[in-house]
């Protein structure tokens, strides 16, 4: 089970250039999927927006796509902002779809056990209940940015 997965195999995920397909993408900035997708951009990763309501705008200098198939290029890690009873037909469709994928994120409070049970039979790494963007600023030290685990008990900022 790869709910917890090591710190070195997240690491080893998010250190590589990585294409996104973000199913669930928001083009609503104060929704977490828009932030997460927007840091991830900002990162250098390239974030391939999925969501029928919203196919055809722009978003991180992607067009939405409407669906999984709508997609043409490959996508090395699937990441998915959607109910966890949403979660198991968009993991198949993502493993039939792009034969590279080398990751399936399940974002904070997203937990499939049939997801997680498909991915073992492609031998796909499955990360449920995790955030890639937190999990970035936490490995690579940005998490103070933002007043997490800074270890300061004060409204100073640090010199």
């Amino acid at each position: 089970m790869t709910t917890k997965p090591s710190d070195e195999l997240l690491r080893r995920i998010l250190r590589r250039p990585a294409t996104f397909a973000c199913v669930g993408m928001s083009t609503d900035p104060i929704r977490p999927s828009h932030y997460v997708g927007r840091y991830l951009s900002l990162k250098g990763f390239r974030v391939l927006s999925i969501n029928p309501g919203h196919a055809g705008k722009r978003l991180f200098g992607e067009t939405v796509a409407p669906d999984l198939d709508a997609i043409e290029e490959d996508v090395d890690i699937l990441d998915v902002f959607r109910r966890p009873d949403m979660v198991p037909p968009v993991v198949a469709a993502a493993l039939r779809r792009f034969p590279s994928l080398r990751c399936v994120w399940l974002q904070m409070g997203i937990v499939s056990a049939e997801a997680e049970a498909m991915c073992a039979e492609a031998g796909v790494p499955i990360i449920q209940d995790r955030c890639p963007k937190i999990e970035y600023q936490r490995l690579f030290g940005e998490l103070r940015m933002g007043g997490f685990a800074t270890g300061l008990i004060s409204a100073k900022r640090p010199s």
